[in-house]
């Protein structure tokens, strides 16, 4: 159980309305029925009686209303009590992603977030994909960056766009492409391809290069684990790899060539709630505003 699942019961038996209590939680609609349903499953009892026209509480629920209002309090409490001797708030924000290389503007957004509070604690923890969305749902962090995942993949938590990103064609200076405005999956099959690992990706990038790997040998294929890691291959002539432009290194000698055909990806920050984090708010705020868009 979380405090987040606390919280989400809480306000559903307050409000006996779903949709307020999102609206109170400052989340999605399904982020708390999908709380409650996990709270349910884990206390492997009925908490509520659920209608199209109402919600009310069984009285197994109205018993655990009780407990879980005095969870939400010591919660609350605990964070008050999480001050400086001088009275002032430590501010925390834990934020998770598959890989922060590229993210240059993220350091300078930090340096603004840290100018609003200055006893900012900035947490950065980089995740394989397939375990960071758990992570926050559970609460581990606070947001999570990356790319939007395929509508398979269901995440409890809001989505907020901050730009597309087009994915392009990485190789060595030189490359028999350098003088290609673009290169096409078939250009890409008389190729030997420098591939990530698939357990650390996201869906929407396993499903990109799955695309690309086909029946390939595996002398063709030479897998890595980082964006550095692939760049340096491609600079030693291993063969060419297809990633989102921005996980590019700045500096790297490499030809960036858009893949025709390919459309650019969603990258974007998923969180659970901005309700009583400030912190959190204004540092959406500011990577909207860093990415060209407004609020």
């Amino acid at each position: 159980m979380t405090i987040f699942q606390m919280e989400c019961y809480v306000a559903v038996a307050e409000n006996l309305s779903f949709v307020r209590a999102a609206e109170q939680l400052h989340v999605t609609q399904p982020a708390v029925t999908q709380q409650i349903h996990t709270l349910g499953k884990e206390l492997k009892v009925r908490l509520l009686n659920r209608s199209t026209r109402s919600v009310k509480l069984t009285e197994e629920g109205k018993i655990f209303l009780q407990d879980a209002r005095q969870i939400v309090e010591v919660s609350n409490r605990a964070k008050k009590r999480f001050e400086n001797p001088d009275g002032r708030k430590i501010r925390t924000l834990t934020l998770g992603s598959y890989s922060f290389a590229g993210l240059f503007q993220l350091s300078g957004i930090l340096k603004k977030l840290s100018e609003i509070y200055p006893n900012l604690h900035p947490r950065l923890q980089m995740i394989p994909a397939r375990h960071l969305y758990r992570q926050l749902e559970e609460g581990d962090m606070d947001a999570v960056i990356g790319f939007r995942e395929v509508e398979t993949i269901k995440i409890p938590a809001v989505y907020q766009e901050l730009k597309k990103i087009r994915i392009v064609c990485i190789c060595e200076m030189g490359h028999r492409f350098a003088d290609k405005a673009f290169v096409s999956e078939q250009d890409l099959k008389e190729e030997r391809l420098v591939l990530f690992t698939p357990t650390l990706l996201p869906a929407s990038m396993g499903q990109l290069q799955g695309k690309l790997v086909g029946g390939r040998p595996l002398p063709e294929l030479y897998f890595c684990e980082s964006v550095e890691a692939a760049s340096i291959l491609v600079q030693a002539g291993f063969g060419v790899c297809v990633m989102p432009e921005l996980f590019i290194p700045l500096n790297a000698p490499l030809l960036r060539i858009p893949v025709e055909g390919m459309d650019s990806i969603s990258f974007g920050i998923y969180y659970r709630s901005l309700r009583e984090n400030e912190v959190l708010k204004t540092f959406v705020r500011l990577l909207r505003t860093a990415g060209g868009q407004t609020d």
